[in-house]
Parts: structure tokens; C-alpha cells; sequence
């Protein structure tokens, strides 16, 4: 595979999290993806009741009690964060879920918060709190009880990205984004930039949304954004508008040549983005502009360098709106005809058709959806697409509707994908994606690899132990030796550990779901540990054999330079290289035997492997 050379000014992305609808992982998001599964779900008269609405809604002919939701935006591991309950109490759930989020995409990168490199950044926006809306403020021993200040600073979008940078110890750019449904791509962008202006080495973007007002459903309107049904037809004739839904997604991004330099592991590169306004040129305030649209989409392609042609996929905004979608077909044409008069040859969709609207954190849903699509290969089904919208021009557009899941084979070019978001009030934002460069060989691999796990708890453990041995059966392309430098490195240890030994991916899944003491070992250190004592138990004067060693030679590289040093030092000496005495070819062990003065050296050179 080989693309275009690389200006210096790509952006990496090395970590991703996210929680949405149906998801709790990106392995089930993109398992959603892969299926067409749509997570809305509509509720029974029943469910409509237990959550507290009005049983006459069930009748409503303009409700639709149609939900998109994420699991778990309630629950929070407060002590966790250092933060006692009263605080978390008054916390909107969409800080508590990004806080929960940027640990989870560092570990995703493989850094540990408290030992990060250089300045960190992050930029990020969430939704109007409904949490202090319906919650706080009609809870009379809470406006009691609490200072009012501190319900500003749990529930303002000011302190959404500043507390994260507090508990994380990140020391760059903190900002706070709001420009509606582009909130979390424009957030990408400004990291972007940040990182490109060297303000900081890493940073986090993306963006969250949790809208209680929508726990049982919605009121539809005539010619609102709202759909009908609770489903959204991007593209279609018959598309009407999108439910809206919860959810939060952040990636990290780094320097594309401070992330090759670092060894990280690059998800995809960002090759160039852009944002703008439609300013006055559309119908209304809230209305898409085709104008802004198509020069934001030029200019993310004119500063990515790359022939648009080569775009096989896009992201779209993708609303399903009767006006919405045919303004954005007609900017993306208007766009790509700026370099190329092809036609047809751009898949197009929009995860809309499987969430809803996430508001502020659509743009970084669709950017995560492209980034997987990259990396398996695959394009995954728009969903509700049947017949085409009559007001749109496929035949004259770059563009079609993948409707059917399709692959994505690699080719002497590299894949790459286009994101589009674009927010009401005319805030637009477009990025382009390519593929990550081939991961460079790491060296002759160990044959036995020692995974290490820890967690504050010993319930924690279990889970984190579990979701290891679940990891490791989804990716059977992962190579152990990775896995285990990122455990090693890239996550921080706590008090409770569990280590296992194992050869294989196959081995280590099998180890970490049965168990077995023989091969898993589990034990609680001091908090505060100190400097362990270290033992060595080495061969004395003995039996010794021929090849003693010679694993550790071949895989342990200190201890393969030291025994290289010995040799050469020694051959004056013995008049004899050292290493052919205790590593002959065609020699039986009957023949040849190591004596006491090389088990000495062997005893060394372990102090010096251990030492590595």
C-alpha cells in the first residue's frame, strides 16, 4: 500500500472511546455498524408509565415514544475521580460520562494520565443540561442544601473540559465547544490546530449529549427537525427528520510523525480539516446553507493535498430532512467539482439512520464510524435508504447511498474517507481520513509474554480481567507482545494485580477466563509500596547443558549484549569464543559440557537481563 508523501502536517489518531445507543464498547458499536442494527427503540404503554410519563401519551397521535439512548449515562465511579458523592450528585451526566471517556481513550492510546508526554490538551462540547433543568431544579432539598456556585460548575459547559483537565493533570489548551450538531467535529479541528501550532504534543476532542427531556419519547411537529416515526431516512424520499438520541465519543490525536517517533499505535491519519459559517446566504437561521457547506469541504480537500477521487467513502451530516439532505448532496458535488468531474464513485452514510441525532456529539460518532470502516475494510449499510429522494441528483453527483453493507479491499492506494458535520446556525466542519500507515515490525517477539492487570478493587479485577480475555477473542489480529507493553506501559497500576504467562493470544483468553492458579496469579500490594525487594534464584555449580541460555539469548536483548560483551573479553583469555563453547552446533550434551565458570557468567548476565 503506498499513498502520498507526508507534508508534516497530518494528524494521528491513536485513541478512540465512545458510548452510544446499544453500545457500551466500540466493538459492539461496530458490530451495530457491520449488522444495521437501528438502536432506537420504541416504548410500550408500560415503559412509558415507569419512567414517569403521562399515561395519555401512549394515546397521543403526535407522540412518539421512540428512544435512542446510551446504558449507564447515570452510573458514575465517583471515589474513582477523587470526587465525594454531594459533587457527583450535582454533576451533569454528560461530564460525569466525557470524564469517564478521556480516561478510557488515553488507556485506548496507551498512555497513563499521570505520565503523560508534554502538554496535553483537550476540546470538547456538550448539550444544554437537562440535568439541572428537570432534576436539580425542581429538587427542593437541593436548592436547600447546595451552594448555588456549585451547581453552576457541575452543570456549566464552561467546567465540561476544565474538571477533566483538573483530574487528568492535562496541561494544555482546555476548551469548551459549542457550535449545536458541529460541536464535536469543530472541537477535532481546533485540536488539530492546536497540535499543528505545537500548543500541545496530544490532545482530546470530541463531544457528549444526554437529553433527559427525551427519556420517554418526543412531541412531533409538522416541519420540525423531529422524524414522525422515530426513524431517520437519510436520503431518502421518504425521510422526514431523525429522532434525537445520547451519546459521547473522544478520540486522541497527536502529531503524525510525534506518534510514528513514539511507536503508537495509529488508528488512522487526519490529513487535513476545515470549518466555517453559511453566515447570510440560506433561507433562515437554523437552515443548511449550500454555499458554506461545499467551500468547508473544499478546503479540508485543498489542504489534505490528495485527489478527491480517492475518497471512497463519506460520512455524511445526513439529517433526513426533506430540505437538509439535498443541500448537502449539492455542496458535496459543488465541492468535489472543484477537482474532478467523476460520478458515482463515493460511497455515502450517515449513522444517523442507526442513532438518531446526537446533537452535540454526532459529528464524533461519524468520525469514529469512518475511522472503524478504515481499519476493517468494510463500509457499513445506511440504513431506511429505499427509494431517493427525488429533489437530490444522484446521476450528476460524485456520490451514491450504501445501502448494503459492502467491502472495502485494500488497493496500492491507501482507503480514505470524508466527515462532514454541520450544525444549525451555520457552523460547518469537514474532515479527511486516510487509512494509518503499516505498523513498522517490532522486533523478534518473546515466545512467553507476562500480562499484567490491576485495578482498585478486587471486583474491578474480575471486570477488567474479563473484558481482556473478551479483547483479546475479538482480535485475533492483536500480536502479544503488543499487548503486553501496553498493559506493561499504558495503563497504571492500582493495588489489586493479576498476572498471567502465556504464549499465545488463544492461551492468555483461556488463562483469563478459567482462572487457573497454576497459571494466573492474583495478589493486593500496599498502596504505597515503595521499593520492592528483588531475589534472584540462579543455577549454582551443578549440572549444567549444552544451549543453557540460549532462549534468553535469542529473545532478551540485554541479555544477549551482555553475554556478546563477556565473550569478547574473554576470548584472550580462554582462546575460545564463549559463546561457541555454551552454544555449539552439532555438538551432543554428552560431548560437551558448560562448566562453573559459565554458569558464573549465566548468573551475571540474568542480573543484567532483569536490570532491562
Amino acid at each position: 500500500m503506498s499513498g502520498h508523501r507526508f507534508s508534516g502536517n497530518e494528524i494521528a489518531l491513536v485513541g478512540m472511546a465512545g458510548r452510544f445507543p446499544g453500545a457500551r464498547s466500540l466493538d459492539d458499536f461496530w458490530a451495530n455498524l457491520r449488522d444495521g442494527v437501528a438502536s432506537m427503540r420504541r416504548l410500550s404503554a408500560e415503559e412509558l408509565e415507569a419512567r414517569g410519563a403521562d399515561p395519555a401519551l401512549a394515546r397521543d397521535p403526535t407522540w412518539v415514544p421512540v428512544v435512542s439512548q446510551m446504558e449507564g449515562f447515570a452510573d458514575f465511579a465517583a471515589g474513582f475521580f477523587g470526587i465525594n458523592p454531594r459533587e457527583a450528585e450535582t454533576m451533569d451526566p454528560q461530564h460525569r460520562v466525557l470524564l469517564e471517556l478521556a480516561w478510557e481513550a488515553l488507556e485506548s492510546a496507551g498512555y497513563v494520565p499521570d505520565q503523560l508526554p508534554g502538554p496535553v490538551g483537550i476540546f470538547a462540547g456538550a448539550t444544554l443540561s437537562t440535568y439541572l433543568v428537570y432534576q436539580l431544579a425542581r429538587n427542593r432539598r437541593i436548592s436547600r442544601e447546595i451552594d448555588p456556585f456549585q451547581l453552576i460548575l457541575g452543570n456549566a459547559g464552561d467546567a465540561l473540559t476544565t474538571r477533566i483537565s483538573y483530574k487528568l493533570g492535562l496541561k494544555g489548551p482546555s476548551c469548551a465547544v459549542q457550535s449545536a450538531c458541529s460541536t464535536s467535529l469543530v472541537a477535532v479541528h481546533l485540536a488539530c490546530q492546536s497540535l499543528l501550532q505545537e500548543e500541545c504534543d496530544m490532545a482530546l476532542a470530541g463531544g457528549v449529549s444526554v437529553n433527559l427531556a427525551h427519556a420517554a419519547g418526543y412531541r412531533y411537529v409538522e416541519g420540525s427537525i423531529l422524524s414522525p416515526d422515530g426513524r431517520c431516512r437519510s436520503f431518502d424520499a421518504a425521510g422526514k427528520g431523525t429522532p434525537f438520541g445520547s451519546g459521547a465519543g473522544l478520540v486522541v490525536l497527536k502529531r503524525l510523525e510525534d506518534a510514528l517517533a513514539a511507536g503508537d499505535t495509529v488508528r488512522a491519519v487526519i490529513l487535513g480539516s476545515a470549518m466555517n459559517n453559511d453566515g447570510a446566504q440560506k433561507v433562515g437561521f437554523t437552515a443548511p446553507g449550500v454555499d458554506g457547506q461545499a467551500r468547508v469541504i473544499a478546503e479540508a480537500l485543498a489542504v489534505s493535498g490528495i485527489d478527491p477521487s480517492t475518497i471512497r467513502y463519506l460520512e455524511a451530516h445526513g439529517s433526513g430532512t426533506p430540505l437538509g439532505d439535498p443541500v448537502e448532496v449539492q455542496a458535496v458535488t459543488r465541492a468535489f467539482r472543484r477537482f474532478t468531474e467523476a460520478r458515482g464513485f463515493c460511497a455515502m452514510g450517515s449513522v444517523k439512520s442507526n442513532l438518531g441525532h446526537l446533537d452535540t456529539a454526532a459529528g464524533v460518532a461519524g468520525l469514529i464510524k469512518a475511522v472503524l470502516a478504515l481499519e476493517k475494510g468494510w463500509i457499513p449499510p445506511s440504513l431506511h435508504f429505499e427509494t431517493p429522494n427525488p429533489k437530490i441528483d444522484f446521476a450528476g453527483a460524485p456520490v451514491y447511498v450504501a445501502a448494503r453493507l459492502q467491502p472495502w479491499p485494500a488497493a496500492p492506494r491507501p482507503r480514505r474517507a470524508g466527515v462532514n458535520s454541520f450544525g444549525a446556525g451555520g457552523t460547518n466542519a469537514h474532515v479527511v481520513l486516510e487509512e494509518a500507515p503499516p505498523a513498522e515490525a517490532t522486533g523478534t517477539p518473546r515466545t512467553w509474554q507476562l500480562l499484567a492487570l490491576s485495578a482498585a478493587s478486587g471486583a474491578a479485577l474480575d471486570t477488567a480481567t474479563g473484558a481482556l480475555a473478551d479483547h483479546l477473542r475479538r482480535h485475533p489480529e492483536l500480536y502479544l507482545e503488543d499487548v503486553a507493553h501496553t498493559l506493561h506501559h499504558g495503563r497504571k497500576a492500582f493495588a489489586r494485580r493479576r498476572v498471567v504467562v502465556s504464549s499465545s493470544l488463544d492461551d492468555a483468553a483461556s488463562s483469563l477466563e478459567s482462572l487457573d492458579p497454576a497459571r494466573v496469579w492474583t495478589e493486593a500490594v500496599p498502596e504505597e509500596p515503595g521499593e520492592p525487594p528483588v531475589t534472584f534464584l540462579l543455577p549454582g555449580i551443578g549440572e549444567h547443558f549444552v544451549d543453557m541460555g540460549l532462549g534468553l539469548y535469542r529473545e532478551e536483548p540485554a541479555f544477549r549484549a551482555a553475554l556478546d560483551r563477556c565473550a569478547e573479553l574473554l576470548q584472550p583469555e580462554l582462546g575460545a569464543d564463549l559463546r561457541e563453547v555454551l552454544y555449539p552446533r552439532g555438538v551432543d550434551a554428552e560431548e560437551t559440557a558448560a562448566s562453573g565458570e559459565e554458569g558464573l557468567d549465566l548468573r551475571r548476565l540474568l542480573g543484567r537481563g532483569d536490570r532491562s
